[in-house]
């Protein structure tokens, strides 16, 4: 992913400099979701840092729906590890002919990254209404906000990050002790790395493979194109990765 058109941010006083608005588009271009850690520890100021990032996310009514919790317990871990590969498993049945390429894939580092966090959503968000009234799940939007703050300073930073999902909510609040109505949404591997993938995981893996962006951006009714977005799709067509082989991972 490159940065725009530099001559365009010239006549732009608020644009950044060319070389650090290139450093943000290089960063969200490298992001990747890690599933191979090694087991180094995260130095404390760096591990501060990122989470400082990810409370600078944007919330809907300044809510700060988000919640933090750094697992270091052993025996939490584990359990962790253990109740992620029993939700592989039922999720392989649910995918039923796909199950084997389930079972194959590697979907979590729990037991390798050197942090562990779980996010979670604060209990009393019903009182949250600005910005939420039709839409309540706004909370859960502006959190995931967060996650990817945390995700892009974790790659500036050369670590990794990988997002479990494979977890039953309610599991998962009672081992953490968690009060009446918040809400577990995410499990993250947090770490040193011996590489990142050149390419999304599931994407080699063959499970599916990047949509070309011009079929997903509409002008005015659904469905229909928009033609400056297929016109830029179809001139950087050159430059698209290259299509995975075999059936699929991301």
């Amino acid at each position: 992913m490159t940065a725009p058109d530099s001559s365009q941010a010239v006549q732009n006083p608020n644009a950044f400099a060319s070389a650090e608005r290139e450093a943000v588009y290089r960063v969200i271009g490298e992001r990747r979701d890690m599933r191979h850690f090694r087991s180094d520890p995260v130095d404390g100021d760096t591990l501060w840092r990122l989470l400082e990032a990810a409370h600078r996310a944007p919330s809907v009514g300044y809510m700060q729906p988000w919640r933090f919790l750094r697992v270091t317990d052993p025996a939490l871990r584990e359990a962790l590890h253990a109740h992620a590969a029993e939700e592989q498993a039922r999720t392989a049945e649910a995918c039923g002919e796909r199950a084997a390429e389930v079972h194959r894939l590697k979907l979590e580092g729990i037991r390798e990254a050197g942090e562990l966090l779980v996010v979670a959503l604060t209990d009393g968000r019903e009182r949250y209404v600005l910005g939420r009234r039709t839409l309540p799940e706004m909370d859960l939007c502006s959190a995931a906000c967060a996650i990817q703050n945390l995700w892009l300073a974790a790659r500036a930073e050369g670590l990794g990050m990988g997002w479990v999902s494979l977890f039953d909510p309610d599991w998962l609040a009672r081992q953490l002790e968690m009060p009446e109505g918040g809400y577990p949404i995410a499990v993250l591997c947090l770490g040193h790395v011996e590489r990142f993938y050149d390419r999304p995981m599931l994407e080699t893996a063959g499970w599916d493979r990047r949509r070309p962006l011009a079929d997903l951006v509409f002008q005015d009714r659904w469905g229909a194109p928009c033609e400056p977005a297929a016109a830029e799709d179809a001139a950087e067509a050159g430059s698209a990765p290259d299509e995975p082989a075999g059936s699929g991972k991301a």
